[in-house]
């Protein structure tokens, strides 16, 4: 019986039926920067797509350099690197899974002094001023959104996403806070729309009428002097006549002070702008942030609030969410914690992107889990995260596992760490564990100190008992009604 009907059924959208309604959402890896990384993008994507996922969406590529986000990064622009994106394409299409190019213009969210903005007016996130563009400017920027568009084509992408949301170039044309131009692209909010629509314009031109084109659209900025709602309801009006397909949900710009995807956010928190927008327009919506388990999508989809959910880190954390939802085993699914340490803060440090509850992501060419030809016996000592994830790999090649836990629950530090309001998440972890400890068929022992003795038959033992915690020197932590 299938107890996600709206979340497995497929959906025709243009010539492409997209077998289920789970995307998978852009996030940059840093595998895009170069294309020496392009066999592990492909890798990369391939396993979500091996997992079920309907679409991906790269990372943002540039359509010039003005437009990067780092110096020398991302960037489409030629034919020679159109070509080297066959390797991503063709290794999605060979699990049946689409793929579309996410076309992102930095503006003044760029890391290097050759930005462009809307108007001169510096972020406060970002160390350089941008120049204002001119109108010529803008014009030749549009023409160049619709070139990296074709050679998308070219790759063998199945579509484009378009970013107009999170404070990039398009949304710094559409809000007044970063807006004071005096031409056909400024003064009033419907001239400000004039730059992304006349952009999705010109690209469907340019790719014509079988590709989807996705348009990333800010639906709530979270900061002043941003459209009011009358305003976003008649750019997605215009979006959809200038041929877009499907818009994505984008939440609140960079600097924006309200968070919108850390684990203290709720689930869900923002699928009623979708909902709000979706009687709007007569192409499908996708809703998104902080969606992460199959019943939290199967609601959202059930209710009405969207045609499609987006996932990014879900699917870093567990590439087999769609597979393992449509086979019975959501209890199987890692599910995604937001902690956000080894995606989002490994990219703003420039490192690849990966994830802490699975670090298969990203290295999918490099951490290859072969099934054993020798099973031997294995002993974990200590039942935290370092040991729960050292069991289950070994258990999951193939060898005999024994896991020893001196407390009476398996968690470690992890357990307390999920006690904190706004961390609950943390327990669906461990709800994972505990499963893959059922399924994996390991042993484990609670509340058992394994001494020589007893690590003596192993042909391996692995110790993962944590460190001693810090006491820190405060005064008064030495009194008699300090809490333990």
């Amino acid at each position: 019986m299938n107890d996600y009907p709206h979340l497995l059924s497929p959906l025709q959208v243009g010539s492409h039926e997209l077998r289920n309604r789970v995307i998978m959402g852009s996030m940059h890896t840093g595998l895009e920067d170069r294309s020496k990384d392009l066999p592990k993008l492909a890798a990369y994507f391939a396993e979500r797509a091996k997992g079920g996922v309907a679409l991906s969406i790269t990372g943002g590529y540039a359509p010039n350099w003005h437009g990067w986000l780092l110096p020398a990064g991302s960037l489409m622009a030629s034919k020679r690197m159109a070509d080297k994106h066959r390797l991503v394409t063709d290794a999605v299409h060979e699990y049946d899974g689409k793929i579309a190019l996410q076309i992102l213009h930095a503006g003044r969210y760029g890391y290097h002094p050759f930005q462009r903005g809307a108007s001169a007016k510096k972020s406060p996130i970002t160390p350089f001023k941008p120049k204002a563009m001119g109108t010529k400017e803008v014009e030749g920027t549009i023409k160049d959104f619709a070139r990296a568009a074709g050679l998308a084509r070219r790759a063998g992408y199945d579509g484009v996403e378009i970013m107009g949301s999170e404070g990039y170039l398009i949304n710094q044309f559409i809000a007044s806070r970063t807006n004071d131009r005096t031409d056909r692209y400024g003064g009033s909010a419907s001239a400000r729309m004039n730059f992304p629509v006349e952009t999705v314009e010109r690209v469907r031109e340019a790719i014509g009428d079988n590709m989807l084109i996705i348009y990333r659209m800010s639906l709530l900025d979270l900061v002043d002097n941003s459209p009011n709602w009358e305003e976003t309801v008649e750019l997605a009006h215009r979006i959809e006549a200038a041929g877009a397909s499907i818009i994505n949900t984008g939440i609140g710009w960079h600097e924006a002070r309200i968070p919108t995807i850390v684990t203290s956010v709720p689930r869900a928190a923002f699928s009623w702008v979708t909902g709000k927008l979706r009687p709007e327009v007569g192409i499908p919506v996708i809703a998104s942030n902080r969606i992460n388990t199959p019943e939290i999508a199967e609601q959202i989809l059930a209710s009405g609030e969207a045609d499609l959910v987006s996932m990014a880190r879900p699917l870093l954390a567990d590439a087999d969410f769609v597979n393992k939802t449509a086979s019975g085993r959501a209890d199987e699914i890692i599910t995604c914690i937001a902690c956000n340490q080894a995606c989002l803060d490994h990219t703003f440090q420039n490192k690849h992107a990966s994830c802490m509850l699975n670090p298969r992501a990203g290295r999918e060419t490099e951490l290859i889990l072969l099934p054993v030809r020798t099973k031997k016996r294995i002993a974990v000592v200590g039942a935290g995260p370092a040991g729960l994830a050292a069991a289950v790999s070994a258990a999951e090649r193939g060898h005999s596992v024994d896991l020893f836990e001196a407390g009476t629950e398996i968690g470690g530090q992890f357990r307390l760490a999920a006690l904190i309001p706004g961390k609950e998440d943390f327990n669906g972890t461990l709800a994972y564990y505990k499963r893959q400890i059922e399924v994996r068929k390991i042993n484990l022992h609670v509340g058992t100190k394994p001494d020589v003795s007893t690590l003596a038959g192993y042909d391996e033992v692995i110790i993962a008992t944590g460190v001693l915690p810090r006491i820190p020197s405060i005064e008064g932590i030495d009194h008699q009604r300090r809490a333990v």
